[in-house]
C-alpha cells in the first residue's frame, strides 16, 4: 500500500466484500468479520491492476429557451452506482458469487470416486441482494481507513472468462446499487462513504 504524505492523493488497493442483507457494517477502525467475506479467496491479490471501480452515473436534461444561446435549467432524470472489479479466481466458490451467489455442492472422495465441486451455469429469474463493503486507505492517515458502505446491491456483471495459456482467466464482477428504503437521508439512498480522520480516544 503507498499512503504516505500527501495522505489526499491515493494509490491503494481496496478490497470487496459481501455480506446478506441487513448485515451491520464494521466499525471504520475494525477488521470485517463474519458473516462479511472477502471477493476473492485472497482479496485484492485476486484482482487484476485495473483495481476496484466506483462509477457514480446520471443522466442530466437541461431547457434551453428560445432566447437563450445556453441552457437554463437542469434536472436529474436518473442515477446510478455501480462497483466493479476483474476477479483472477476461478475457484467454484467465488464463480458461484458471479453467477447469482451459488454455493458449491461438495461430494467428498471416496473409494473409486473423485472428490469433486459443483456449480450450475444459469442463474434464473430471482436476482440476490446483498450488502457490499469496499475497503481501503484514508485520504486522512496513512494508518487509517476509508470504506463504501452499500446496504443493497446486485450482482449485475456478465462473466466472461477466456481459458488461455498467456494470462489468467477472470471473471467481470459488478455490483448494481439499489435504493436503500430504510435510508436515514435522501443522499444515502445508495449507502455511504466513510473515511476515518483520527484514532478512537483510549
Amino acid at each position: 500500500m503507498n499512503n504516505s504524505a500527501p495522505f489526499e492523493i491515493l494509490a491503494a488497493p481496496y478490497t470487496m466484500y459481501i455480506a446478506p442483507l441487513d448485515t451491520a457494517f464494521p466499525d471504520i477502525d475494525a477488521d470485517p468479520t463474519a458473516p462479511w467475506v472477502k471477493v476473492g479467496t485472497s482479496g485484492d491479490r485476486n484482482y487484476t491492476e485495473d483495481g476496484v471501480k466506483a462509477q457514480h452515473g446520471q443522466s442530466i436534461s437541461t431547457f434551453r429557451a428560445v432566447g437563450s444561446a445556453g441552457p437554463v435549467k437542469a434536472w436529474r432524470d436518473s442515477e446510478d452506482l455501480k462497483l466493479s472489479l476483474v476477479l483472477a479466481d476461478l475457484s467454484l466458490e467465488q464463480y458461484g458469487m458471479a453467477l447469482n451467489h451459488q454455493t458449491p455442492t461438495a461430494v467428498p472422495a471416496s473409494v473409486g470416486v473423485a472428490g469433486t465441486k459443483t456449480i450450475g451455469l444459469s442463474r434464473g429469474l430471482t436476482v440476490t441482494q446483498y450488502a457490499v463493503l469496499i475497503r481501503g486507505a484514508s485520504p486522512y492517515g496513512e494508518a487509517f481507513a476509508m470504506q463504501y458502505e452499500i446496504p443493497v446491491a446486485v450482482q449485475s456483471g456478465s462473466p466472461e472468462p477466456v481459458f488461455k495459456k498467456n494470462e489468467p482467466a477472470s471473471l467481470a464482477i459488478e455490483w448494481t446499487v439499489l435504493e436503500d428504503p430504510d435510508a436515514s437521508t435522501e443522499n444515502e439512498r445508495f449507502g455511504r462513504l466513510v473515511a476515518q480522520t483520527a484514532d478512537a480516544d483510549t
